[in-house]
């Protein structure tokens, strides 16, 4: 016999078995629950004082038979059973009530999150007979509601049609997920950002959460942004409005939602158990872009290192909600094969990973040491990612390093001979890009990559002063090198993107942040640039 969820403790041996034999029971497809099934439920469930729910699949075989509390009931997990954006989960839900009441929020809130095809409830009188059925389900392509309640039901004659009823919301789903297909074939999401900071500087996070989810080839069906005085430590935004949310991205037909914030491990779990959706968060986000962005095996160490130390907190136990962080969008790499191997494991490889950077490091270093004894300057050009560091680079040095407009297009640092007319040489590196809060786990894993900025002689701090935001940028680069105990290396800010701007526009930001204009698209605006640099190392400082 296959076993009941729920409260049994305090039942009789002779209640037990009843509700046991309730798995032997089958309902004709065209009904929603057979009568001699509903008249059961109720007198058992008016007997134990408890609700009794069974779950059905649509070829009438009561898959689960669950007992609650008098005022509810617990669904187990059915996360094995189907889901896709234009099904429901092939299951539906008829359970008791012994207040006289109908569907209530709970019921309707399973009904919506869970993807069931109905909802039912049958209302119990004191006698133990069935009075009237309450039944809900699905309402696609409605922003305003999710579900539409049904007329009350005799409990004797349950026969809707039901099997052809479900297909043909599934039907007007499909239908509703088609209207929203692009034909692009990108995975779509739900951004969220639950923050404390002022509404000018979190709508400011969500702007570049944007940015970061279009980057990484995601659609942004929609964006939600809450401001609270103090983050819910479980679930971030409350349970209710995580509710709310989940419904949401139903109706929108996307089962990935994206937070700003960075997730614990308890968040994920707690917030992936609670809603059947696919949840990360923007260090996830950041670690998927640097994985798709990495061409060399330096690169595609230090990013396989940065998603294992990131993850190995998070591997506690194989549950629904760390299947929900692998596969698609922040699962590349070594993400997808991640709860395969245990943490023991994942200890082994991030050593060697750090073995393997180790001996990069040491082959950088001895590189610098070449370079030092040719005497060749090196200039270093940094700043906020999609800055135009990497145009700059291919203009100044007439090279072809890729350069995009999206974050992170450079991942591996790019390194360059530049000649001046005065008989001067240098070699001039671009490096990876800076975002605000920079992910630790990356920080760590491109260590040696950032050692290069060590050996630089000079900064070319690139700042794209056509952003709205440019001085919060700034801020984020400056904190940066703060943190690598690089603030006092000399540098020259280079005020990048001026043919975006107005003019008056362009020399304000020249007085008030103190730089050279350029476009890094055009050749003869770098003049001046040039001359800035052969000036800084005549002198010896800039």
């Amino acid at each position: 016999m296959k076993k009941v969820f729920g409260r049994m403790s305090g039942l009789k041996t002779g209640q037990i078995r009843r509700i046991e034999n309730l798995y032997r029971r089958k309902v004709p497809p065209r009904q929603i629950a057979s009568p001699l099934l509903v008249k059961e439920l109720s007198r058992i469930s008016r007997e134990i004082r408890r609700q009794i729910g069974v779950m059905i699949t649509r070829r009438g075989k009561i898959e689960i038979v669950i007992v609650g509390s008098r005022r509810r009931i617990v669904i187990p997990d059915i996360s094995e059973y189907r889901t896709a954006p234009d099904r429901l989960k092939g299951l539906r839900c008829i359970h008791t009530h012994l207040d006289g009441k109908s569907l209530t929020t709970d019921d309707l809130t399973d009904l919506a999150l869970l993807r069931l095809d109905l909802m039912a409830a049958i209302d119990v009188m004191p006698d133990g007979t069935p009075a009237r059925v309450f039944a809900a389900h699905i309402l696609p392509g409605r922003k305003s509601q999710s579900y539409q309640h049904l007329d009350p039901l005799p409990p004797h004659d349950l026969d809707i049609g039901c099997n052809d009823f479900i297909l043909a919301i599934e039907a007007e789903m499909a239908t509703c997920q088609a209207g929203r297909d692009t034909g692009s074939g990108k995975e779509t999401a739900l951004l969220v950002s639950v923050s404390t900071a002022p509404r000018r500087i979190a709508q400011n996070a969500m702007t570049e959460l944007v940015e970061l989810a279009r980057s990484n080839g995601i659609e942004v069906i929609d964006t939600v942004l809450q401001l609270r005085k103090k983050v819910d430590p479980r679930f971030l935004l409350g349970r209710g409005k995580l509710f709310d949310l989940a419904i949401r991205a139903l109706q929108e037909g996307t089962s990935l939602i994206i937070f700003d914030q960075e997730l614990s491990p308890s968040q994920i779990r707690s917030i992936a158990d609670l809603i059947e959706l696919k949840v990360i968060d923007r260090t996830q986000l950041i670690l998927d872009i640097f994985a798709q962005r990495a061409r060399t095996r330096e690169g595609k160490l230090q990013v396989e290192l940065a998603q294992l130390k990131y993850m190995l907190p998070r591997l506690v136990t194989k549950n629904t909600a760390m299947s929900r962080l692998t596969g698609g969008i922040g699962g590349r790499g070594p993400g997808e094969t991640k709860l395969e191997i245990n943490r023991r494991r994942v200890r082994q490889r991030i050593r060697a990973l750090e073995k393997a950077l180790d001996n990069v490091r040491k082959h950088r270093q001895q590189q610098r040491i070449r370079r030092r004894r040719n005497q060749l300057p090196i200039i270093s050009i940094i700043g906020y990612t999609n800055a135009g560091k990497s145009t700059l680079l291919n203009t100044l040095t007439q090279s072809h390093v890729v350069a995009e407009k999206r974050l992170f297009a450079t991942l591996d640092p790019s390194s360059r001979r530049l000649r001046f007319p005065q008989d001067m040489e240098v070699i001039i590196t671009d490096t990876v890009g800076f975002i605000r809060d920079l992910p630790k786990e990356l920080m760590v894993a491109f260590q040696a990559t950032l050692e290069e900025l060590e050996s630089a002689d000079l900064l070319l701090h690139v700042i794209d002063i056509s952003a709205p935001r440019c001085e919060e940028r700034i801020e984020a680069v400056n904190k940066i090198l703060s943190d690598l105990s690089l603030d006092t290396k000399p540098e020259i800010r280079v005020l990048n993107k001026v043919d975006r701007i107005s003019p008056d526009r362009a020399n304000h930001y020249a007085r008030t942040i103190g730089g050279i204009c350029v476009s890094a698209t055009n050749r003869r605006s770098l003049l001046p640039l040039t001359l800035k640099i052969i000036a800084t190392f005549r002198k010896g400082s800039p």
